[in-house]
């Protein structure tokens, strides 16, 4: 991308903006975790930074669950602007300590909900830098599978992540509506 990611328009808006709004339909307070350094624009929401170090995609929910102690995390990345308020609340309203969404047989753990008891578990994960997919699966996840999905709207557009120009610009044609797609959705991987 040619700017931070949060601050990149989509729609004519910075993309966090789409994630924060989905937050904030399903009755959902919004807490941004940022790398430090990272530019955001200005949001009406309180705004953490994580550490420095280690550098990992489950940093942010380490810190975000060791910083507001028994309370659940319900994690949205910026970079996923279709996810809808009702899938949110949804995953706020659960039980289960850990669920994450999967499709295209791909686990997405920065669309999920994880419960304050696996702060342990997950920051020893970060620590050994073991891969964000692999090593949310080994925790025995609920998974939200693509049919489950489907409730909430189309899960590849619901999992779709923009990180490239080339997504960014798809995610362009996916706010036009269905009816000018062109192509398939092609959501990205974490673990790079």
């Amino acid at each position: 991308m040619q700017a931070s990611k949060p601050a990149v328009q989509l729609g004519g808006e910075p993309l966090i903006a789409r994630s924060l709004r989905a937050l904030a339909e399903a009755g959902i307070e919004a807490v941004v975790m940022a790398k430090p350094g990272t530019q955001l624009p200005a949001l009406a929401c309180e705004v953490q930074h994580e550490p420095v170090q280690p550098h990992h995609p489950l940093l942010g929910v380490v810190t975000a669950l060791r910083r507001h102690p028994g309370r659940a995390a319900i994690v949205l990345a910026c970079d996923l602007p279709f996810a809808p308020a009702g899938l949110l609340a949804w995953l706020a309203a659960a039980s289960q300590p850990l669920i994450v969404c999967e499709a295209q047989r791909r686990l997405h753990p920065l669309l999920g909900r994880y419960q304050p008891e696996l702060a342990a578990k997950l920051g020893e994960v970060v620590e050994r830098g073991e891969p964000a997919q692999a090593a949310v699966r080994a925790l025995e996840p609920r998974v939200v599978g693509e049919d489950e999905l489907r409730r909430f709207g189309d899960p590849e557009r619901i999992l779709f992540n923009v990180n490239t120009p080339e997504e960014l610009a798809r995610a362009e044609q996916l706010l036009e509506g269905p009816g000018r797609e062109r192509g398939p959705a092609h959501p990205t991987q974490y673990d790079r």
